[in-house]
């Protein structure tokens, strides 16, 4: 089967049918058998997905970025005392349609779901639409993994922003537990230790899950790989930042 042609920023609507390609995996580097773990992160537009994950891999924020680059981080880890290779797909945003429960998204997403092995989905605190984004996608999941245990965990972005408050914790909370995962609040932009806990957990969970299934040999899909930003790229952006901030504070002297 191939995939069908479609433009990059086309959005294709939610569908039973997906044409997958499966390829060989990439490779795992100086790490044990099965514990190259596969991490994607799903969620609506502006919810802090690419700032969450650099978070967590760099300790540093990046308020700015290229939006929907879909980059794939790759990175080694300690879990429980074993170091694995971590890779983390970001993803372009997904969306609702116009007063539906129906789900928008590329086909670039499809692909990043069936290639993973744990799912992290997003939603701001600060935004009730990315919130009722959460269960649909998590059923869009579903039917690309119908059967077996998808680990999965929810994070609430933005704590840093209570006020503008939409999405109470206890809902988040209510839905994590209704799809059967862990609930996480964080700040991307004030807290490392909230969203290092929440990644820690999906690392684990999915380790977990890799080393009960028995060796089985997992399938793999291919991704036209992105430009995987490295520690010299994320060096890069961050001295763009601090030239621009520079910058703006000498024009306003």
């Amino acid at each position: 089967m191939r995939l069908p042609v479609n433009d990059q920023n086309t959005m294709s609507s939610y569908s039973s049918n997906f044409l997958l390609v499966p390829i060989p995996e990439y490779p795992v580097l100086d790490c044990v058998p099965n514990k190259n773990v596969k991490i994607v992160v799903l969620g609506a537009s502006s919810v802090g997905k690419t700032a969450l994950i650099v978070r967590f891999l760099t300790k540093r924020f990046i308020g700015d970025y290229e939006a929907n680059t879909g980059a794939l981080y790759s990175r080694k880890i300690n879990i429980d005392g074993e170091q694995v290779s971590l890779q983390v797909q970001d993803t372009p945003c997904v969306s609702l349609q116009e007063d539906t429960e129906v789900l928008s998204c590329q086909e670039q997403i499809n692909r990043a779901i069936y290639w993973a092995d744990g799912y992290v989905f997003v939603y701001s605190i600060t935004d009730h639409s990315s919130y009722r984004t959460i269960k649909p996608l998590y059923q869009h999941v579903r039917k690309i993994h119908p059967s077996g245990n998808i680990p999965i965990i929810l994070v609430g972005n933005k704590t840093d922003l209570l006020r503008a408050r939409q999405v109470a914790t206890n809902e988040g909370a209510r839905l994590a537990n209704e799809l059967g995962g862990a609930h996480f609040e964080a700040s991307a932009r004030e807290n490392y230790d909230g969203v290092s806990d929440a990644f820690h957990h999906m690392c684990l969970e999915v380790s977990r899950a890799i080393g009960s299934s028995n060796g089985e040999k997992r399938r793999g899909l291919h991704l036209v790989r992105p430009k995987s930003p490295n520690m010299q790229d994320l060096k890069r952006r961050f001295r763009q930042v601090l030239s621009s901030k520079a910058k703006s504070s000498n024009t306003s002297l």
